[in-house]
């Protein structure tokens, strides 16, 4: 289920908006606001932002290009503000596409599906939960400083990038890196992968935030 961060300052509009997306199959968050709305981008697990111009504090300008330059996850604009000027500032701040009130409730969820297969196919960059991974350079990065990997390592990271937010067997885990990579990985294997995985990108490797485990299952993204 796609996670949808809804940014408006309009009470009517939101709860209306998050009702009719939730029953279209969306997971939704909502913010009033562009520091709200960080915080939700900072924890991970957003697929897409409706994005409004007009917010209780900043502006949908100023977030959108946040949110290119530091998350990646496509924005869409939804609001009043239609003039030429600002759908071209939009446009060139990164934006996927550009809405105007009032919309067509059915074309709007057409365009958020179009625009979500788009950014899954040519998905380059990931954020991990203040984890960078840039495949294009194959470098992975906190905080600007370079993180060092193994090729299993990188290749298993890559599996949860992939699958933030789900449960993954660790028999899906241990078939994708066959297939990936060619290479025999047993059980022991990865459970010394991902111990040494953790130990790169956990602030605390004994207690870890980014990969937990499920037990009997495997690791939740």
């Amino acid at each position: 289920m796609e996670k949808i961060l809804l940014v408006e300052d309009d009470l009517m509009i939101t709860e209306s908006l998050n009702k009719f997306l939730r029953q279209e199959g969306f997971s939704t968050i909502c913010a009033s606001g562009q520091k709200e709305a960080e915080c939700y981008l900072d924890e991970g697990g957003i697929d897409l932002v409706l994005l409004d111009v007009s917010l209780k504090d900043g502006n949908g300008f100023s977030l959108c290009g946040k949110i290119r330059e530091e998350y990646f996850v496509p924005v869409i604009f939804l609001t009043a503000s239609g003039d030429e000027y600002s759908v071209v500032m939009g446009l060139d701040l990164g934006a996927e596409d550009y809405i105007r009130k009032p919309f067509r409730p059915r074309e709007l969820i057409s365009r958020i599906k179009v625009v979500l297969r788009r950014a899954g196919k040519r998905q380059s960059v990931f954020d991990f939960y203040g984890i960078r991974v840039d495949v294009d350079k194959a470098l992975v990065s906190r905080d600007g400083k370079e993180i060092i990997l193994s090729a299993l390592e990188y290749r298993l990271l890559l599996i949860f990038c992939q699958n933030k937010g789900s449960v993954i067997p660790r028999e899906k885990l241990l078939a994708d890196l066959w297939d990936v990579g060619g290479d025999f990985v047993n059980d022991n294997t990865l459970t010394v992968y991902i111990k040494r995985l953790r130990e790169k990108i956990e602030e605390d490797p004994a207690h870890p935030s980014r990969i937990t485990t499920v037990r009997g299952v495997g690791y939740r993204a």
